[in-house]
């Protein structure tokens, strides 16, 4: 390993290819080093959101409608399940375009995210607007933070 650290600092032109091999080495997996954990292209994106009340999951699903989506909640883990139908280029009389570029995924989706101990599955409640899914899964009353008073003494 010396010797190919004394090859890198001594500029050889495959510096970068050592030093690439060598964090291909630490990170084999190449999603590893992606910052939201998830593979790139994963649809839809989330967000998740704690307070002392509940649990916020921010699904971003862009041109679904709320019935285009299905939620489900099962040992703490959170389902989401969909099929997004895709856009096509086409003329007015019916042919198609030829498509050079498609960014945007359609198909059956599927993510499942896992969730923390101690929600309550039954209060739990899913809000739609402007392609943004809100689902609230409320914290049991027993595991929520309780304030206590001190006593003059």
């Amino acid at each position: 390993m010396f010797d190919d650290l004394k090859r890198f600092e001594t500029g050889s032109p495959r510096q970068f290819d050592w030093f690439s091999q060598l964090l291909d080495g630490f990170f084999p997996d190449g999603n590893a080093m992606d910052i939201r954990a998830v593979p790139r292209g994963s649809f839809p994106m989330i967000n998740v959101a704690r307070s002392d009340d509940a649990v916020r999951v921010y699904v971003f699903a862009a041109g679904l409608a709320h019935s285009d989506l299905t939620i489900d909640i099962q040992d703490n883990v959170l389902t989401l399940r969909g099929k997004r139908d895709s856009v096509t280029s086409g003329n007015e009389d019916g042919s198609s375009r030829p498509v050079f570029r498609r960014e945007r995924a359609s198909g059956e989706f599927v993510r499942a995210i896992a969730l923390p101990d101690g929600l309550d599955a039954e209060r739990a409640e899913a809000r739609h607007a402007h392609g943004v899914f809100e689902i609230v899964l409320p914290k049991r009353e027993e595991l929520k933070p309780r304030r206590i008073d001190v006593q003059a003494a």
